[in-house]
């Protein structure tokens, strides 16, 4: 039987500024979460009033993998639930990047370097479709950058290396170890 690998990522209702700073992630709230299930094949959906389902899926989770989401998204949910996220096991790309290359990337230079495809979004502009009330373009930006971190994750696993573009347009490769 194989692992289930749970891919995720979520977005907000608020930003940093709009809650007093980014020691204040709690008070973000989520507007959309998105996992993809190695298990089921399958992406899920989850708003505000489902978090309770998000937080067991990934604490049902072999291996959560995300990006930025041990430090982001999971204070995020602290807000929702007593249980700590942290002690499900985690894969954070970001974490794991930063050790090796010394400093943090954005996902989109791994998307890039990686993949040669860029995000669709940000997440300001997820902000911005929050408070238009554009749930669905939140929800297909959350997918795609949880397909973009399954995708990134699968190639490391495989080629036991990714490539990024530096600051200068220049691509360049890391040896990853997953």
């Amino acid at each position: 039987m194989s692992k289930n690998i749970v891919y995720f990522d979520l977005e907000t209702q608020k930003s940093a500024a709009d809650v007093g700073g980014w020691d204040k992630k709690r008070d973000m709230k989520m507007s959309i979460g998105v996992i993809y299930s190695t298990g089921t094949q399958s992406y899920e959906i989850f708003d505000e009033k489902h978090v309770d389902d998000l937080v067991k899926a990934l604490l049902r989770a072999d291996l959560v993998v995300g990006y930025n989401i041990i430090n982001f998204d999971y204070e995020v949910l602290a807000a929702y639930t007593p249980l700590d996220l942290t002690q499900a096991p985690t894969l954070d790309l970001l974490v794991e990047l930063e050790k090796i290359i010394g400093r943090k990337l954005p996902l989109d230079a791994f998307a890039t370097g990686t993949l040669g495809s860029e995000k669709i979004a940000d997440g300001l502009e997820a902000l911005k479709w929050w408070k238009e009330g554009r749930i669905m373009e939140i929800a297909e930006y959350c997918c795609f950058d949880v397909k973009i971190t399954k995708l990134i994750h699968e190639y490391g696993c495989q080629h036991k290396q990714l490539f990024y573009v530096d600051k200068y347009g220049k691509k360049r490769v890391v040896q990853v170890k997953w």
